[in-house]
């Protein structure tokens, strides 16, 4: 099911979500018309580079590239799947928390996925890229904020396509058991951070029921 907008309005006007596409996409836009391969294994996160002091020199500083991976994309599809999930879920998570502390939510969030990725091979010296596992980090906190929240989706059948209103537990949910059935299965010919995605997601609903609280109803949230 592909989503498609939330009816959840929020109450202030969403400023980073704004900023973060405008970045990505500039960053897009200069893999699309620059050495791409060069640009990934530069500024991509290596687990391997964290683990030793043997890094490629080819290589970007190890810890900076943990947040350069961040606004990288693989290919379009990547990078607009990204930015719709981004644009649809991150303006309530930045109502919540307000802005300082949703970037720093955002940021922490990408750096959960990338090292719970690396938990995997330490010693890995494939480049990871994308705004995912940070993008998953607010979809954890969506569903344990707004778990009620219609979601229009388009859900495909065969060849035809309708359209319907979910919760946010149910598409989001269904989101994070595609996510860890492909962990499970284990391809090895998928080039997809898997793991990185899980990371992110329960690091964001930890977060979530550490640091916020629902009203009775379910629908509002404020900071401990």
């Amino acid at each position: 099911m592909i989503p498609i907008k939330d009816d959840n309005p929020t109450r202030r006007k969403s400023i980073l979500r704004f900023i973060i596409i405008i970045i990505c996409s500039i960053v897009f836009f200069i893999q699309l018309n620059g050495d791409n391969y060069y640009l990934i294994n530069f500024y991509g996160y290596k687990p391997a580079s964290l683990t030793t002091t043997d890094y490629q020199f080819d290589t970007f500083n190890p810890i900076l590239t943990i947040f350069t991976s961040m606004f990288m994309h693989g290919g379009w599809l990547h990078f607009l799947g990204n930015m719709l999930y981004l644009w649809i879920f991150s303006d309530n998570i930045e109502d919540a928390l307000g802005k300082k502390k949703f970037i720093i939510f955002y940021l922490l969030s990408g750096i959960a996925a990338a090292l719970f990725q690396s938990i995997g091979d330490l010693d890995s010296n494939i480049p990871m890229i994308g705004a995912s596992g940070a993008i998953a980090g607010v979809l954890g906190a969506y569903v344990y904020l707004y778990p009620k929240a219609k979601i229009l989706v388009i859900v495909p059948l065969l060849i035809f396509f309708f359209s319907v209103r979910l919760p946010a537990i149910m598409v989001l949910g269904f989101w994070f058991f595609i996510q860890f059935i492909n962990v499970i299965i284990g391809d090895q010919n998928s080039n997809v951070a898997w793991m990185a995605h899980i990371g992110g997601f329960v690091f964001g609903l930890i977060y979530c029921v550490l640091f916020t609280k629902k009203n009775k109803k379910g629908n509002s949230v404020f900071l401990k």
